[in-house]
């Protein structure tokens, strides 16, 4: 029910705002600029159409007549529409004849809205609603809130171009708006705070307004304090009371199903009966959106499943049974394992993972089942077959759990010796292999070499899976030793191996390191650019490889770090920081890691430390072993006590860590920081000059660092070397040959796109850095310099001028003849193009530049 109040402006009574409403422009801001005779808003319930149809009413011109009808979601008849209508706007006859007559000579301009439209199916309202918007006069706008979509022409309408259809995901809050609202905590807080909110709610309207009754305690915990069924109650008012008691069993098992589709739903609910109940429920508006933009497959609200997944479901069993047997039976194997599990059918789940490969592992969700079923069943998995201690072997080593990786590769010496010498053989690669990848991200590379270049010599032809990996371990080996050339043909390599076979997620893995390479080379640009594409690849395909696309989006947020390109950074970090936490990645380090740089970066440590306090804490949880994060998390932390001038606690940090990398049992570097020891190293030289001048040859040391980047290539690390060489000079008193390197610097900082550095120089030393006005240039606030006509493709400008228009994706994809996710991907490289966020933005960035008239 929509609350009421006098207007002072305006007769009679207008919708009155919640005092917790926030205003978005950028959702009425298009609204209100579309021509449009029809706004039409459908989304399920708490989705704030009602706010932000208020918000646009209340901007209506002065001239305009405005008229709200607050149907409260009601059955009611097409004469109550017709009487409401009339009253609404002083029309003398409510009869269905007067009402169309008069709006179809209706001469000044008035809007109606027609806010939470009957909720329940009725044809004859529909009806009566499509002859009332045809017939109405151009002065006549509708504006409609409904959680259902009446059966009205809207193809006509939108062929005349008169229908704007409100996209239902944007209206969900974005991280910024949450943290405008989080008013009773400093900004490092509510940021903090509304990631977490738009985690666990998904941006939901609702669901964001019970975090805030909640106080946000999930700014401090997981727990919420106060009413914790608050959800739940709202849920039943909101949603079961309109429904049938069988379609609201219906909707609970859905909700517990990963996906599901018309088919599934037969068999589930029975035959003839189970999709027309799937199609009921989608009219009604209950939460039901597309499976990661399947055209066939769909799934209930994320966070909506997770909460009835929370509660006791006695009758589950039964339900995962059945779905799990026609999963099977459509060969779809990670469901219906996944379901096995559920039902609690150990053997079930043991006999499906027979048909699992390698692959498999960088579906969502997948290694933690994996892990799940072996804490139920590890005696019987690792007597199974070498495949399934492989798969065990491997989804323990993505999740950081070492010492169980150890006792599965242990246990490959059960199935020998093998029938045939031949087979003898391939097990022992298979064991040469997985051992080789243990000690590798266990630091310890002489012996991992050798293990993965004796597997590389013994694999046949069929496991291509292992001799990738066993490239993919080598090729991080050469770029941890510097040896680039190596390291570009070991991936090359690889990459023609993954895709003589097909396999893009193999692809995604090996364009990782060669994106690394590309780092290490001084093109972050390229690194990206290769990222990018190989992104929009694998979200092309049917089952979305969640965990890699979690690695990519971390390495594509500090390559755009690094180039200076903060927002985007930020964006693709808390990305990659929540598709890894899904996953039980330990990559998800990185994400916390580069939060906490972006964070230094404004100079705002307390909230930095919070990050790195995070991570350490999330890796000891998981009992991830200490080798993985402590070295780069003592790196980065000694970096912000330098930035803070607590040279003191840098030097006694940096000590103490270094010793792990150097010295008769010295390990390397985690594969994902490349220069991590050479970062130590001069770091270090610099905290022990500061803390005790002349104490160290810092000039010396950091000098021969640079010659040895230089020499190998890495001309990212001899930059960033070479920086650190003109503060080492300027803290020994040599200033005119450090302002002298620090100009070539400058100029490396620029020809490399490496303005992260100077960032990080400015907050270590900000005398040196303005020393005579040295300053490369700013990273681009826009592509300005690029000629216009060539910073958007023709396809990206056809796409924004509609997007001008007020058009949907869906409307642009249908204009374009183009898919929605082609629409999506034109949308983002357009925002990265023009450096905004928005679509209001865009479309303004392109004007000032010219794009178009």
């Amino acid at each position: 029910m929509t609350a009421m109040t006098p207007c002072l402006d305006r007769p009679g009574f207008l919708p009155r705002l919640s005092s917790h409403h926030l205003s978005r422009e950028r959702l009425s801001a298009p609204l209100l600029a579309s021509s449009a005779r029809v706004k039409l808003l459908c989304a399920p319930a708490g989705s704030g159409k009602t706010s932000l149809l208020a918000d646009c009413l209340l901007q209506a011109p002065p001239q305009c007549q405005v008229c709200w009808l607050p149907l409260a979601g009601a059955a009611i008849t097409p004469a109550d529409l017709c009487r409401q209508l009339a009253e609404a706007s002083g029309l003398p006859s409510a009869e269905e004849s007067a009402v169309l007559a008069a709006l179809a000579r209706w001469s000044t301009p008035i809007w109606l809205f027609l806010d939470d439209y009957c909720r329940v199916p009725n044809p004859q309202l529909d009806q009566l609603l499509d002859r009332l918007i045809a017939i109405s006069s151009p002065m006549v706008t509708w504006w409609l809130g409904a959680r259902r979509r009446p059966q009205c022409n809207w193809p006509r309408l939108l062929l005349d171009d008169d229908l704007y259809d409100g996209e239902r995901s944007t209206l969900a809050f974005n991280q910024a708006e949450i943290a405008a609202l989080l008013q009773h905590l400093t900004p490092a807080e509510a940021n903090i705070a509304a990631s977490k909110i738009i985690r666990l709610s998904g941006g939901w309207c609702a669901g964001v307004r019970i975090a805030l009754l909640h106080k946000c305690d999930w700014s401090r915990s997981d727990t919420l304090h106060g009413r914790p069924d608050t959800l739940l109650d709202y849920l039943q008012h909101e949603l079961f009371t309109s429904l049938s008691a069988e379609l609201t069993e219906a909707w609970r098992v859905l909700a517990h199903l990963p996906r599901f589709n018309a088919r599934l739903c037969e068999h589930l609910f029975g035959a003839g009966e189970g999709a027309q109940c799937l199609k009921t429920l989608q009219e009604l508006g209950c939460f039901i959106e597309p499976w990661q933009d399947s055209a066939d497959w769909l799934q209930i609200f994320p966070p909506l499943t997770q909460l009835m997944r929370d509660e006791q479901w006695s009758t589950g069993r039964s339900w995962h049974r059945r779905a799990c047997q026609w999963f099977a039976a459509e060969q779809l194997w990670k469901p219906a394992f996944e379901q096995a599990l559920l039902a609690e059918e150990y053997e079930v789940a043991v006999s499906l993972l027979q048909h699992f490969s390698f692959e498999h592992l960088f579906e969502e969700q997948t290694v933690l089942l994996l892990l799940r079923l072996h804490e139920q069943q590890g005696a019987e998995l690792l007597s199974g077959s070498p495949q399934l201690v492989g798969l065990i072997t491997a989804a323990s080593l993505f999740a950081g759990r070492f010492e169980q990786a150890a006792e599965c590769i242990e246990q490959l010496s059960r199935f020998a010796p093998q029938p045939t010498p031949l087979l003898q053989q391939q097990l022992l690669a298979r064991w040469q292999a997985q051992q080789g990848w243990l000690l590798h991200l266990q630091g310890r590379m002489e012996a991992s070499r050798a293990h993965l270049l004796e597997a590389l010599h013994d694999l046949g032809p069929e496991l291509w899976t292992v001799r990738v990996l066993c490239l993919s371990g080598l090729t991080q080996q050469a770029l941890l030793r510097g040896e680039l050339e190596v390291a570009q043909a070991l991936n090359r390599e690889a990459l023609c191996l993954a895709r003589a076979q097909g396999s893009l997620v193999f692809e995604g893995l090996l364009e990782l390191d060669h994106a690394q390479l590309l780092e290490q080379r001084g093109a972050p640009a390229r690194a990206e650019t290769l990222l990018a594409n190989i992104h929009d690849l694998l979200c092309q395909q049917a089952s979305l490889p969640t965990p890699l696309l979690g690695r990519i989006a971390l390495r594509r947020g500090r390559l755009a770090m690094s180039m200076g390109e903060e927002e985007r950074a930020r964006e693709l970090f808390h990305a990659g920081q929540e598709q890894c936490l899904r996953s039980h990645d330990k990559r998800v380090l990185y994400g916390y890691i580069g939060l906490a740089q972006l964070a230094a970066n404004r100079r705002d440590y307390a909230h930095a430390f919070v990050c790195l306090r995070d991570a350490e804490r999330l890796m000891q949880l998981r009992q991830i072993p200490d080798t993985v994060y402590r070295g780069v998390l003592l790196q980065v932390s000694s970096h912000f006590w330098l930035q803070q001038g607590r040279a003191e606690l840098a030097c006694e940090a940096l000590s103490r860590v270094l010793k792990h990398y150097r010295g008769p049992r010295a390990r390397h570097a985690p594969p994902a920081t490349l220069a991590l020891i050479a970062r130590i190293e001069y770091l270090l030289a610099l905290a022990k000059v500061r803390v005790e001048p002349g104490s160290v040859d810092a000039v010396g040391q950091i000098d021969a660092a640079l010659e040895h980047a230089r020499s190998c290539g890495m001309y990212a690390l001899a930059t960033e070397l070479q920086l650190a060489l003109a503060e080492a000079l300027w803290l020994d008193g040599q200033v005119a040959k450090a302002v002298d390197v620090l100009h070539e610097g400058a100029r490396n900082v620029e020809r490399y796109q490496l303005r992260q550095l100077w960032s990080e120089l400015r907050l270590r030393q900000p005398s040196l850095s303005d020393a005579q006005h040295v300053v490369p240039l700013p990273a681009k606030e826009s592509c300005a310099s690029s000629a216009p006509a060539d910073l958007l493709s023709q396809r990206e400008l056809q796409v924004l001028e509609l997007i001008a228009l007020g058009h949907s994706n869906q409307q642009i994809a249908d204009a374009l003849f183009i898919s929605l996710h082609t629409v999506k991907t034109h949308s983002r490289r357009i925002h990265g193009k023009l450096r905004v966020e928005r679509r209001t933005q865009a479309v303004a960035k392109a004007k000032s530049l010219g794009l178009w008239g």
